[in-house]
């Protein structure tokens, strides 16, 4: 273990499941994660062999490589067997409800069976999505990474995913932020989620205090446990955005304790807030809202994350969020070659940009403009792209093009649309003039179609997709999505 002390020890080789474990990952107070690679009755899986369906209502095959998220049973006093029982059915359920790009994704949740192991005999273990690291590493690492506002507005954009299905996160925290291959965030750890019921929820009282709200500090404790609401997120949010912009904690102190006393004092008006002068103004305007010294204050300043995430978005540079109230959108037509307009037009006139010859981020699905549809040549989002915000009867010809195609593959693709569109799916074809050609043999050939994504969803392609034109439409339709 490297020296380090883990809450869960589980030796390298431990088989559960289809999962044999690896190396360690991250350990907190109620559990430790570790590596894992799916095995099958003779040995690791080979590349070609058939994969192995996810036991949690449908979230698809299992990968090749996961990560292992043990809560631990073993022997631990009965109060203390509650409230760890109590912790892993909170993220189970959580990650069995929802489905969020911005959320880690669990692929199935197992019981250990193991009398030979009384530390482990008993214990859950949720199989999750892999990650590459956390931004608490990324801080490590950095103290002020240049990526941080658009790491920020993938956060919040999750925080609002959350809350918009009647979840509070309790815990936001860079270790609870997870960094995927691709680049982009996903929240993690919902040990301490809790679901809303009407205007507050009841979580176990184990937030970490330097991410906690003032009234969450002194607050009372019921038998359900702390009454607790969505500004706490808020909060939380504002003291991470601070960190990984300033590399600093927005409260004086050299320890939590110290920090802790002065948000105390903050919100009892003996002290003021006293944020980092290297702070941009605009990030200084949003950071002030989320610290308001009250529950009610913050509610004032952002009714919803929703809200914050807009201003967030705008602040950061990144793709505006698609619940943004806007017009809905003309019939899209392919515009004429324009010239002598400003950049800002031309900006807004074209239908396809090929490869994001611009200074946004160069890797990744969160590259693909707001309320356009991309194509990647790699999956997860890498290599070359091509956009569109509007239909193409042929990638290979006319003003804009997407040539890699010719000879390549698609192997993914992200739908990036908003919900004033009208048009939530993309349909893509394999001729062009939108015609089927011919017949991907790895799935149906669905409504006269090669494939059809869904509004914001993203993905990896299976078969061997070679769209040469797709067009919007009002929905994918049952079975035609991908």
């Amino acid at each position: 273990m490297n020296g380090r002390s883990y809450a869960v020890p589980v030796p390298k080789g431990y088989r559960v499941g289809l999962w044999e474990v690896r190396e360690p990952l991250a350990s907190g107070a109620f559990g430790s994660v570790y590596a894992a690679r799916r095995v099958d009755d003779g040995g690791e899986t080979e590349a070609g062999a058939a994969e192995e369906t996810a036991a949690d209502g449908g979230a698809g095959p299992l990968p090749r490589h996961a990560a292992l998220k043990f809560l631990p049973t073993g022997t631990r006093t009965p109060r203390q067997l509650h409230h760890l029982r109590e912790l892993a059915h909170r993220e189970q359920e959580l990650l069995k409800r929802l489905r969020s790009p911005r959320l880690i994704r669990m692929y199935e949740a197992l019981t250990v069976d193991d009398p030979q192991h009384p530390e482990l005999d008993g214990a859950t273990v949720l199989v999750l999505e892999r990650a590459e690291g956390s931004l608490a590493a990324l801080l490590d690492r950095s103290a002020t990474p240049e990526s941080g506002p658009a790491l920020l507005a993938q956060i919040c954009e999750g925080l609002h995913q959350l809350h918009h299905a009647g979840w509070v996160h309790g815990d936001l925290k860079p270790a609870n932020v997870l960094l995927m291959k691709d680049g982009s965030a996903r929240l993690a750890d919902f040990n301490l989620a809790a679901e809303m019921e009407g205007t507050h929820a009841y979580a176990p009282a184990f937030s970490t205090p330097d991410y906690t709200p003032p009234e969450l500090l002194w607050s009372e404790i019921s038998e359900r446990g702390q009454q607790i609401r969505p500004t706490a997120d808020i909060w939380a949010f504002g003291v991470l955005a601070h960190l990984v912009l300033t590399g600093a904690f927005p409260l004086p102190g050299g320890t939590t304790e110290a920090r802790c006393d002065a948000a105390v004092r903050y919100a009892r008006g003996a002290e003021e807030l006293r944020l980092s002068s290297g702070l941009p103004p605009d990030w200084r305007e949003i950071i002030t809202g989320c610290l308001a010294s009250t529950h009610e204050e913050r509610a004032a300043r952002y009714p919803d994350t929703a809200s914050l995430l807009r201003r967030v978005e705008q602040v950061a540079g990144t793709t505006r969020s698609p619940r943004l109230p806007r017009l809905r959108p003309r019939r899209w037509l392919r515009p004429a070659l324009a010239t002598g307009l400003a950049a800002a037009v031309l900006a807004l006139a074209a239908t396809v940009t090929y490869a994001m010859r611009d200074d946004g981020p160069t890797y990744g699905y969160h590259r693909c403009p707001f309320r356009s549809v991309c194509f990647f040549s790699e999956e997860f989002g890498m290599g070359e792209m091509c956009s569109w915000k509007g239909d193409d009867a042929d990638w290979l010809s006319g003003e804009e093009t997407c040539m890699w195609t010719r000879d390549r593959p698609v192997k993914s693709i992200f739908n990036n649309g908003d919900e004033s569109m009208g048009l939530a799916g993309v349909a893509y074809y394999r001729g062009r003039d939108f015609t089927p050609v011919g017949e991907d043999i790895t799935r149906k050939n669905s409504r006269n179609r090669t494939g059809c994504t869904a509004q914001r969803a993203q993905g990896n392609l299976t078969g061997t997709y070679a769209p040469l034109s797709h067009r919007w439409i009002e929905h994918c339709g049952d079975g035609a999505s991908d």
